[in-house]
């Protein structure tokens, strides 16, 4: 069966999508950033590699020692490790923006760069993103994560394009609210990066750490991981995989939306769901 690295596997969807795919008969490699998780994914059964995204030194390791393991075998990555900062733009540092970007943008490019030369070699394979509907619409206070997610769109657009020619195909998965532990790190970053209480947003910050803090399901619609993983399925064995794979109601519904209404009317709409 065919060898998939999937990326960020400590939990939520990248641990669902590795159990999955590794009882579906893959051969699978997954990584984690931290060597605590590195090691239980091992103790399960899992060939787990380290993995910092924001960390060139980190992607470039572990893209040499995968192509020691398994050479040019490798039909699909996954990417998947991400973190959503929260704020308001204009509370948003220069450096808080580079980590942003480092580990949701940049560490995907560099390995993705390191992998294709890997499938180049078999003219063939899948590269998956883990994007977001926050990747098709913008909404309030998640500036830095919209950017991320627009960036990684783009990306992933142009390289379909580049690729066209070749047997290695792209598709990026957009969900919506997903079970996982997003919130819980996105309301880390919020404390560690923002100054909440010299903000003009201060008021709006309690609300959303209100919102961080909320045990359980915090929005309509949310779905378990296993949503994203049937995408990832199809992606990986469909001969002809979309582009574009919605994952949950609200991706579907704003996915339409900013096609058909006028960008005043979504905006209106937008800024109501993200208070």
């Amino acid at each position: 069966m065919h060898t998939v690295l999937v990326t960020g596997c400590s939990s939520g969807i990248g641990y669902c999508v590795a159990k999955a795919l590794k009882a579906r008969g893959y051969n699978i490699y997954v990584t984690a950033r931290k060597q605590d998780d590195v090691e239980r994914l091992i103790s399960e059964g899992f060939k787990c590699l380290k993995l910092d995204y924001a960390d060139s030194e980190s992607v470039q390791d572990l893209a040499n020692e995968l192509m020691l393991l398994i050479g040019s075998d490798l039909y699909a990555v996954f990417h998947n490790g991400a973190y959503g900062q929260a704020g308001a733009v204009e509370d948003l540092s220069r450096e808080t923006m580079e980590k942003q970007f480092a580990a949701n943008v940049f560490g995907w490019m560099e390995l993705n760069n390191r992998l294709i030369v890997m499938m180049r070699q078999n003219n063939r394979g899948r590269i998956i993103f883990n994007s977001s509907v926050l990747g098709i619409v913008s909404l309030p206070f998640r500036g830095a994560y919209n950017a991320s997610k627009y960036a990684i769109e783009g990306f992933a657009d142009t390289l379909r394009l580049e690729l066209r020619e070749t047997g290695i195909k792209i598709s990026l998965i957009e969900p919506g609210p997903i079970e996982s532990k997003f919130r819980a790190n996105s309301l880390i970053a919020l404390k560690e990066n923002i100054d909440m209480e010299g903000s003009v947003h201060r008021d709006l910050y309690k609300k959303n750490i209100a919102r961080l803090e909320k045990k359980g399901v915090a929005v309509p619609f949310t779905l378990p991981a296993e949503a994203v993983l049937k995408k990832v399925i199809h992606a990986l064995e469909s001969p002809n995989p979309k582009a574009r794979y919605y994952v949950t109601f609200p991706t579907y519904l704003f996915g339409t939306l900013k096609r058909l209404l006028p960008t005043k009317w979504l905006d209106k709409l937008l800024s109501k769901v993200g208070e």
